[in-house]
Formats: C-alpha cells, sequence, structure tokens
C-alpha cells in the first residue's frame, strides 16, 4: 500500500525549500508568491534504525541509503501551489491547490514562524507578522474545501437519505472517495457529533462540523514550524504551541538543512540527516564565507537538536500514519540472490500481519502463503499476527 505526503502552506514560507532539503529535487525558489505553480512530485526519505547492526552486518539498500546504520527508506512527497485564503473558493491558486492535494494521505504545514511574511506571502518586518493566522487559516480552508463538497450535493443525498432509505454514510463515503473516506468515518462522525438521525434535519453547521471531523480523519496536518534561524521565531513558536495545544509543532530550518545536504553532496562534510551534527571533511579547502556558514549551522544543531526537517518526515510516516518497516530477510541469510544484504525495507499501514507483507512482497507470495518466521527470534508467525516496526521476516510459502 502506497501512500503520499502532501507539502502545503501559504507562498513564500519555505515550503519549496523544505520540499528541495527533502528530495534533493532541482525545483523553482523564490521569495515572491506562486513559485510553485505546477506541483513538484518527488521522493523523501524517512529514517529508520537499520536491522543490519543488530546481525553484525552492513546493509546494501536497493533503494534509498543507509549511513552509519541509519536506513533511509523512500516515500513519495507533493509541494503543491502556495494556498492563500479563500482557496475553497477558488481564489490564489486554489482550485489547482485543492486538486492536486486530493490524493495526500498525510499533510505537512510549511509556515514561517519567524512572522516575516504576511498571509499573502508577501515580506514584512520579521515578527510582525502573526504565523497563528497561518495555522488557522490553512486548517480552515481544507475543512471548507470538504464542506463545499458535501454542499455540493447536499439536496441530492438527504433526500435519497430519506426518501429511498440509501444509507447516509455510504452516499458521503463513495462522494469523497477520492480522500479515502470510509463508512466507518462518516458514522464516527455522525456519532460524535450527535447529529439528527434524519439527515435533511442536519443544518449547514452540522455539515460542516462532520466535514470537520471527516477531514482530520482523513488528512492529518503536522506543522513544520519553518524559519528557525531567524531570532523571531523561538518566541513564536512558543506560543503557537500554547495555542493550538492539539497540534504537533515540529521546529526547522529548511535553508540549514540544504545548505548541509549540498555541502554533503559536494564532499565538504559527511552528515546525517537528523543527526546533530557533521564532521568537515576539508577544513583547508574551505573559503572564509564557507567557514562562516558551518560554524553558523553548527551552532544551530547544538541549540535545537537537528534541523527539523527529519524529524517532520518521520512523524508524519511513523507518528501520525502510524505506519511500520518491515525488512525482509531469511533465518539461514541476509542477502538475495545477487548477494546484498538485508537490500529492501518495506513501509507497511497500521495493523499489517505476516500475510500483509507476504502479498506487498508478491502476490504469488500472499497467494500461497503457509507462515513466516521472525529471523531475530527464530519463531513462527502466523498470518494473522500483526508485526512490529523494524521486525526482520521470512516468509514461507506453497509452490504454485
Amino acid at each position: 500500500m502506497s501512500f503520499t505526503i502532501g507539502l502545503v502552506g501559504k507562498p513564500s514560507a519555505g515550503k519549496s525549500t523544505f520540499f528541495k532539503a527533502a528530495t534533493l529535487a532541482d525545483i523553482a525558489i523564490a521569495a515572491y508568491p506562486f513559485t510553485t505553480i505546477k506541483p513538484n512530485f518527488g521522493t523523501g526519505y524517512v529514517r529508520v534504525a537499520c536491522a543490519d547492526k543488530d546481525f553484525g552486518v552492513q546493509c546494501n539498500p536497493r533503494f534509498g541509503m543507509c549511513k552509519d546504520h541509519m536506513r533511509f527508506v523512500p516515500v513519495e512527497m507533493i509541494d503543491v501551489a502556495g494556498l492563500v485564503p479563500g482557496a475553497h473558493e477558488g481564489k490564489g491558486l486554489g482550485n489547482q491547490f485543492l486538486s492536486d492535494l486530493s490524493n495526500a494521505d498525510v499533510l505537512i504545514h510549511v509556515i514561517d514562524a519567524s512572522g516575516s511574511t504576511n498571509e499573502k506571502g508577501e515580506n514584512v518586518v520579521a515578527g510582525t507578522h502573526n504565523p497563528a493566522i497561518d495555522v488557522k487559516f490553512l486548517e480552515d480552508e481544507i475543512d471548507l474545501w470538504y464542506a463545499s463538497i458535501i454542499e455540493r450535493h447536499w439536496f441530492k443525498i438527504s433526500r435519497a437519505a430519506n426518501m429511498q432509505k440509501k444509507n447516509i454514510e455510504g452516499q458521503l463515503s463513495e462522494l469523497l472517495s477520492s480522500f479515502k473516506v470510509t463508512d466507518k468515518t462518516i458514522t464516527e462522525g455522525i456519532v460524535a457529533l450527535a447529529l439528527p438521525a434524519n439527515p435533511e434535519a442536519w443544518t449547514p453547521e452540522h455539515r460542516k462540523a462532520l466535514a470537520r471531523h471527516i477531514r482530520r480523519d482523513t488528512k492529518k496536518i503536522l506543522v513544520a514550524a519553518n524559519k528557525m534561524d531567524i531570532s523571531t521565531a523561538e518566541k513564536n513558536i512558543e506560543s503557537l504551541k500554547k495555542e493550538f495545544p492539539d497540534i504537533l509543532f515540529v521546529p526547522c530550518s529548511s535553508e540549514m538543512e540544504l545548505a548541509l545536504r549540498e555541502a554533503a553532496r559536494k564532499g565538504m562534510i559527511d552528515y546525517v540527516p537528523g543527526n546533530d551534527d557533521f564532521k568537515i571533511l576539508t577544513p583547508d579547502a574551505l573559503n572564509d564565507k564557507q567557514k562562516v556558514g558551518l560554524e553558523m549551522m553548527s551552532k544551530f544543531l547544538k541549540k535545537w537538536g537537528t534541523t527539523g526537517v527529519q524529524n517532520v518526515l518521520d512523524a508524519a510516516v511513523f507518528d501520525f500514519l502510524k505506519y511500520i518497516a518491515i525488512f525482509p530477510g531469511g533465518v539461514n541469510k541476509l542477502t538475495d540472490s545477487k548477494g546484498n544484504v538485508l537490500p529492501d525495507c518495506f513501509l507497511l499501514p497500521p495493523g499489517a500481519n505476516a500475510r500483509d507483507f507476504a502479498y506487498a512482497l508478491h502476490t504469488d507470495f500472499g497467494k500461497h502463503f503457509l507462515y513466516a518466521i521472525d529471523v531475530r527470534t527464530k519463531k513462527r508467525i502466523a498470518g494473522d499476527a500483526e508485526l512490529k516496526h523494524r521486525d526482520v521476516v521470512e516468509i514461507i510459502h506453497a509452490s504454485k
């Protein structure tokens, strides 16, 4: 099962810089509204403590990379056009934005935590814009997007539910199927909000509240509090955490992360994304500007622990989507037919069991599944047994 991480936010909040830092993709980056016109698709990576260290070996990933026994597993990302208030009504690039975002499973809202850009993405004096406005408007816009879809079809749906006795949950989940909405989500929302039994009695406010519930279940949002390298951001993020206690704010500097990854790519430093330090490899080859830049990055890492970019990606996948990383391996050998050690690492949805993993490896493995083996303990695993994060699993299947 695949998933997509969506990057959202107002223009010039650093969203495209975040995307490039996470993917090292060559995209347009500039400090003016709507730099991103068409969506940028790319591959980011989540960080997993590799299983190779547990077996005293060094892995050879087919995809992603492994550095210092930290495995970086690829994930699909999309950076969409900058969002401005009124997007659900088609303002700015609203219609395109919302269409591009429909398939995203979790949203990373990149905000300018320093308050140096206004709600339109225009530059202002740092600290003069309240980023809380941006946090609220994006959630409101996406909630209103869901609500507007329901409103456009409400007369037909409510009449069918009342006159033809059609299931309201089924109708709404079908209407919102592109958002991966299920009947269960609708039912839970109706119960939680104590909505009237007859849908025709639902008021516009009832429908908006249900839309909000559905969105929060199907498109969870975490906030990348960007531009933490600007002094005004530190005070702002503390205020944001108090004002929005139910939202996860991750302090970050996409500019710092991008600079570190570029320096590592050029061989100037040894840097593992998500680490709290780096090693300069070519001190004698650095000019004064580069030395000052690296010193500034080192101070930032000492203060915040990381640049935050890797933390945001990891939180989106492992904390919000609740995915787990599973390594295919064998009790007698950890290599594939080409001699690669633990070459693969799969990301599976919460609740995935051994049979699900077999299907993820190959359809035939799932169809002819017999049992699985926990490679660490060498114990059998039943088909319906849930797997755990970082399990190393061998699938035993019958011949065709």
